[in-house]
């Protein structure tokens, strides 16, 4: 049989590709073989800790990447059943590489990998991944994978379970004890928040009512897609809310790193909101514990709501803009020593927690802060809802730079300010309402990603309407 092309379904940032025409045991031995090669003994390490999610196929694959990697001398250590920020609290409190086995939303026929270096730092192409790519294709071309190196000795592979280590680490970074009791409705999607939020949000000591939603870990996701992104994902958790009286929704995907937040009345809070609500907590922290205000950072992307900034500002804080995508805010985040950093797309990342991304750590931010005043979620984000956002929006286009220029072109007429560190970023001159442009070529389509936020809902919708008129000319 052909080995696949492994370029054909590893991406910028992990693996994820179709099980098993792509992803299959032979290809997950390879690539834990390359792995320990390119990643973990060169980087000085001789253990390595490996997790996986509740698809089907995420146990046997896992174990062969095991094999694969144990092959060359490296111990590994399976924790089983885990999220991925639940790998990252393994791979940075043992300060070990890790490989993550989770394609995290993706639909049930698909599995994959993330792969991180000791203390969770991430793999992406352009760090190691590329690399482990053309070792691993090269051993399967050669039929090698399954290859003990001669001379060397086999590494041992056991068995850990980290879940209340990694539980009780949440804990010690966000005491939810002394809150006033809150009820709160979690979707976990049949992904790995069934998994974790028992451990952490269902204490007996804590003031916390948790109805659950779709906690039985299923990885055919019988009841929708384990990816809140899409609104229609988010239907059966805000009916839930407004049927149990609940004080908020939270939703998680599939391998539990991101967290979407419902309010009180249903109504889906932003992620922009919730990194500004998160970075004012931060900040504060640090400003109690002697940090001069000036001396903090927190990281955002280009498409974070222009709240964000003005929040961390107002703070006496230091903002860091940087480009989409969680190799960029991670690397931004370790140059600036940044407290926090948040995404639009809702990844959310700790200093305390490695740089790495914890939508669970997010969610007791968001408890923590609610449950410390007496009114609703809705009146305390709202000073974090400052702007009108049009979401994502996708346009199918055939010459992206053509388009793209046609853009630039209409915002130069208006005296945008213009800015080109991600794709094409434009905003309005100081006469008029405020309104913001992004316009982003996806990685792999010929798509433009647009989004548009303002002072009001009708200039909002006007420059929506205009630039999308420019791109889809």
């Amino acid at each position: 049989m052909t080995a696949p092309r492994l370029q054909d379904f590893i991406k910028a940032y992990d693996v994820r590709g179709l099980v098993p025409q792509q992803l299959n045991a032979a290809v997950a031995s390879a690539l834990g073989s390359a792995f320990a090669q390119v990643v973990v003994i060169p980087g000085g390490a001789t253990d390595l800790v490996i997790g996986h999610d509740m698809r089907p196929s995420s146990p046997e694959l896992s174990r062969a990447f095991a094999a694969g990697a144990a092959a060359h001398g490296v111990d590994v250590t399976m924790i089983g059943l885990c999220s991925t920020d639940g790998l990252y609290y393994a791979s940075g409190a043992r300060g070990v590489p890790g490989a993550m086995f989770t394609a995290s939303h993706n639909p049930a026929g698909y599995n994959g990998i993330k792969l991180c270096r000791s203390g969770a730092r991430p793999v992406g192409l352009d760090s190691g991944l590329a690399e482990v790519r053309d070792l691993a294709q090269w051993l399967l071309d050669r039929g090698a994978h399954h290859d003990l190196p001669s001379g060397s000795r086999t590494g041992s592979i056991a068995e850990a379970d980290l879940l209340v280590d990694y539980a009780d680490f949440l804990h010690s970074l966000v005491d939810l004890s002394r809150g006033r009791p809150l009820t709160v409705v979690v979707d976990a999607g049949n992904g790995m928040a069934g998994h974790t939020v028992p451990a952490v949000l269902q204490r007996t000591a804590l003031p916390l009512e948790v109805v659950p939603l779709y906690f039985e870990l299923d990885g055919t996701f019988p009841n929708h897609e384990a990816n809140p992104l899409e609104p229609e994902n988010l239907r059966d958790l805000q009916a839930a809310v407004l049927a149990h009286d609940a004080d908020l929704g939270l939703a998680f995907d599939g391998d539990a790193d991101r967290c979407f937040v419902v309010d009180e009345r249903g109504t889906p809070v932003t992620p922009s909101a919730i990194t500004a609500l998160v970075a004012a907590r931060e900040i504060a922290r640090e400003v109690a514990a002697g940090v001069d205000p000036g001396d903090v950072a927190v990281v955002h992307n280009v498409i974070c709501s222009r709240a964000v900034p003005e929040t961390i500002l107002e703070a006496g804080a230091r903002p860091v803009r940087t480009r989409v995508g969680h190799s960029f805010i991670k690397a931004q985040m370790a140059e600036h020593a940044a407290v926090f950093g948040g995404e639009h797309s809702a990844h959310y990342y700790f200093r305390d927690f490695w740089f790495a991304d914890t939508g669970m750590l997010a969610a007791m931010h968001v408890l923590a802060a609610l449950g410390e005043q007496t009114g609703p979620l809705s009146e305390l984000v709202a000073p974090y809802e400052r702007y009108t956002g049009s979401g994502e929006i996708n346009s199918r286009v055939e010459d992206v730079a053509a388009a793209t220029a046609r853009v630039r072109a209409w915002g130069d007429e208006r005296g945008a300010t213009v800015d080109l560190l991600d794709g094409l970023s434009m905003s309005s001159g100081p006469d008029g309402a405020y309104w913001a442009v992004s316009l982003r070529p996806s990685n792999t389509e010929p798509l433009l990603r647009l989004n548009v936020e303002a002072s009001d809902e009708a200039t909002m919708s006007k420059v929506r309407d205009e630039v999308l008129r420019m791109v889809r000319a």
